[in-house]
C-alpha cells in the first residue's frame, strides 16, 4: 500500500510540494457554459437532486433551440467549454424520452449529443460530455466531436450498492460497470475526466481503493487528465437530506491523498462552489484545478451553490500566493489524443485564452 503521512499538516505539505513542482502555484479553471441536456435518469442515487422522472416537477429536456440559444450566450460571454451533462441512459427507462428525441429528429440520446456537440463547435465552443455509462462505440462516436469525455467513478465500494446504500437503486453506479467504461475510454485513447465522491458513506480505506483504481487505469492507458475530488452536499427532498457532509479536515485529507497517489500529469480538481470552507484551504491541500466555472449558467447538479465571481476568486488566490489562469477542457498533455479534425477548433480556442478573451 502507498505510504502516506498520518498527520494532516505533513500530508498537505507533501501534497503541496508535489503540486508546486508541477504547476508552480498556478491554479487553472475552464470558462464554461453548462448544458443540462436532460435531467431524466434511470438511476435513483439517494443524494441526487438533479434527476427526474417524466411528470415530476422540474423535469426537462433541452430542445435544439434552447441548446443553440445557450451556446450563443456562452460564446458572447467568451466561454471556451460547452459541458454537456445528463442522466444515465434515459431512453432505456422512459419511452416518452424516445418520443421526444424522435420529435427532435434523432434516434437516440447519443445521436442528439453528437448534434449538440457539433452545434457547440460551430459556436467556437469545445464540447466535453458527461453522459453516464456509454459503450465503446458510443464513446468513439462522441470523440469525433468532443475534445474530452467524463464519467465520475465516485467509488469502487460494492458495499454502497447494497440495500439501504446510496447506490442501491442506481444500476449504472455499479463499480465494475464504471471501471469497464474508463478502461474502454483508455483503449480508445480518449482524454478523460473522472473523480471520487467524498462523504456518501465510504470508509477511508474504500476511498483509497477508489484512487488506487484510477491511478491503475492511468498507468495502463495514460488517458486520465484530471480527477475531481467532490464533496457530498446534502439536498432537500432527497433521502440523504440530513446525512452529514464531509468536514474540511476530511476533504483536505482526501485531496492531499489523491495528489500524492496520482501521477504528476493528472490534475487534482476541487469544485470551488462546493468547498467546505475557503477554497484556498483546499488548494493548500494540493489541488491544482477548479474545474469549470460559468459566467452564465448555474451548477445544475448542485443548484444551491453558486459559482464564485472570477474577479473576487482571482484576488483571493493572489493574496495567498496563487495565480488563477483559464484553460481548455483538454489538458496540454492529452491534446495529442484529440481527434485530428478537432485541432483547428483547439487552436482557435487556445488563441482566445492567450489573448485574455475570457469571462470577467
Amino acid at each position: 500500500m502507498f505510504s502516506l503521512p498520518t498527520e494532516l499538516p505533513e500530508l498537505c505539505r507533501r501534497a503541496r510540494e508535489k503540486r508546486d513542482a508541477r504547476s508552480r502555484r498556478v491554479i487553472t479553471y475552464s470558462p464554461k457554459v453548462f448544458l443540462p441536456i436532460t435531467n431524466l435518469c434511470r438511476n435513483r442515487c439517494e443524494y441526487c437532486a438533479f434527476r427526474r422522472s417524466p411528470g415530476d416537477p422540474g423535469v426537462w429536456t433541452m430542445s435544439p433551440d434552447e441548446v443553440t440559444t445557450t451556446l450563443d450566450r456562452g460564446r458572447t460571454l467568451r466561454c471556451t467549454e460547452a459541458l454537456l451533462c445528463l442522466g444515465d441512459t434515459p431512453e432505456t427507462a422512459f419511452p416518452s424520452h424516445r418520443a421526444t428525441l424522435a420529435a427532435f429528429g434523432f434516434e437516440d440520446t447519443v445521436g442528439y449529443l453528437d448534434a449538440c456537440s457539433r452545434w457547440a463547435l460551430s459556436h467556437k465552443l469545445l464540447p466535453h460530455t458527461n453522459a453516464g455509462i456509454l459503450s465503446a462505440a458510443q464513446m468513439d462516436r462522441l470523440a469525433e466531436t468532443n475534445v474530452s469525455l467524463g464519467l465520475m467513478l465516485e467509488t469502487t465500494s460494492e458495499r454502497l450498492c447494497q440495500s439501504g446504500g446510496p447506490h442501491a437503486r442506481a444500476p449504472d453506479k455499479r463499480p465494475a460497470l464504471r471501471l469497464r467504461m474508463l478502461a474502454e475510454a483508455g483503449e480508445l485513447k480518449i482524454p478523460f475526466t473522472t473523480g471520487a465522491l467524498v462523504g456518501i458513506g465510504e470508509t477511508f480505506e474504500e476511498y483509497l481503493e477508489t484512487i488506487t483504481a484510477i491511478a491503475g487505469l492511468h498507468a495502463r492507458f495514460g488517458h486520465i487528465q484530471e480527477v475531481i475530488i467532490q464533496p457530498f452536499r446534502a439536498h432537500a427532498g432527497t433521502r440523504m437530506a440530513v446525512a452529514p457532509e464531509p468536514d474540511l479536515t476530511t476533504l483536505k485529507r482526501a485531496i492531499a491523498t489523491a495528489r500524492l497517489m496520482l501521477p504528476e500529469d493528472v490534475s487534482v480538481q476541487t469544485p470551488p462552489n462546493l468547498s467546505a470552507g475557503d477554497v484556498v484551504d483546499l488548494l493548500d491541500a494540493g489541488a491544482d484545478d477548479l474545474g469549470g466555472i460559468s459566467p452564465l449558467t448555474r451548477d445544475y447538479i448542485n443548484p444551491e451553490f453558486a459559482w464564485p465571481h472570477l474577479t473576487d476568486l482571482s484576488r483571493s488566490l493572489e493574496d495567498r500566493g496563487y495565480a488563477l489562469r483559464p484553460r481548455l477542457p483538454v489538458t496540454s498533455r492529452q491534446r495529442a489524443n484529440v481527434r485530428a479534425s478537432l485541432e483547428p477548433f483547439l487552436v482557435q480556442a487556445q488563441a482566445s485564452l492567450d489573448l485574455g478573451v475570457v469571462p470577467a
